[in-house]
């Protein structure tokens, strides 16, 4: 008898073990997919950034990208990004940060995906994505999974739009579904429309036109009664270097209740590299 519960134990464990590692399998290839799609929109032979692309802007918004394109750059709007850092897994009272090393493909307006690994004694990994959050601990064991969900979907459209601004700024240059205004000297206002989504992120630009702050109403569940409700986020920006033509930030500390006393930075990050691949670059 003792003998046929060690072996149906064992086979139930056996059982277990095989779903998770299939489902490890399906999420691998998720994201591989999704960031082979997002690569792909890369425009081959994109154009080149001209100032009078953006002379009939708001002041401040043409002093952004006078500071974040130099004349003639390649308009790549798709970019790999490596990073390092550190996220907080607790509160502002006690942070708990854990060093993280992520990677991500940026593809504003369209997705993106970012995979990420916390170096903590847990070993949280996982991706969040334009259409999914899925996280576990040790490799195996889900503690997130979202996917398919409208609430989500409106929530990383607010993240990857925000982050397009500073990191993918060819991305944002007026066109088909995006304007801008001015809303005073030092700063100006984005909104990004894409099917059935809009998202207004507002820069604070310093004299020389780099950005140092962003903040946006983005819809959100991080909030006590866990309800998706508008509310602010943001952070700053600094440590600017030249990629590929374009003036990126390499350091970015942002957090939800931005502005307000209940402002956070639970995320922050250090760039390793920003990549803006070719056209058909597939990695």
């Amino acid at each position: 008898m003792l003998l046929k519960i060690v072996i149906g134990v064992v086979i139930l464990v056996g059982i277990g073990l095989a779903f998770l590692l299939g489902l490890r399998w399906f999420d691998a290839r998720a994201d591989a997919l999704e960031r082979a799609r997002l690569i792909a929109l890369q425009e081959p032979g994109p154009k080149r950034f001209d100032p009078a692309m953006v002379a009939d802007l708001p002041e401040p918004a043409r002093r952004f990208f006078g500071f974040a394109i130099t004349p003639g750059t390649a308009l790549r709007s798709v970019a790999e990004i490596e990073m390092g850092g550190e996220i907080s897994l607790g509160s502002r009272d006690a942070p708990d940060y854990q060093a993280m090393r992520a990677s991500q493909v940026l593809a504003s307006p369209h997705g993106f995906v970012w995979q990420v690994t916390l170096a903590g004694p847990a070993a949280i990994s996982g991706t969040d994505a334009g259409g999914w959050t899925r996280f576990r601990v040790l490799g195996l064991l889900p503690v997130a999974r979202i996917s398919g969900d409208e609430d989500h979907r409106r929530s990383a459209y607010g993240r990857y739009v925000a982050e397009s601004v500073f990191w993918t700024p060819a991305a944002v240059l007026p066109g088909p579904g995006i304007t801008w205004q001015g809303l005073g000297p030092d700063t100006a206002r984005v909104t990004v429309r894409h099917g059935a989504l809009a998202q207004a992120v507002d820069l604070k630009i310093a004299p020389d036109g780099r950005p140092i702050a962003v903040w946006f109403s983005r819809w959100s569940n991080e909030n006590p009664d866990r309800v998706y409700r508008l509310q602010p986020f943001g952070g700053t920006l600094s440590e600017y270097r030249e990629v590929q033509g374009f003036r990126l930030p390499f350091r970015v500390e942002a957090g939800n209740h931005f502005g307000t006393d209940e402002y956070f930075a639970f995320y922050k990050a250090d760039v390793r590299e920003i990549r803006f691949p070719e056209a058909g670059a597939v990695r």
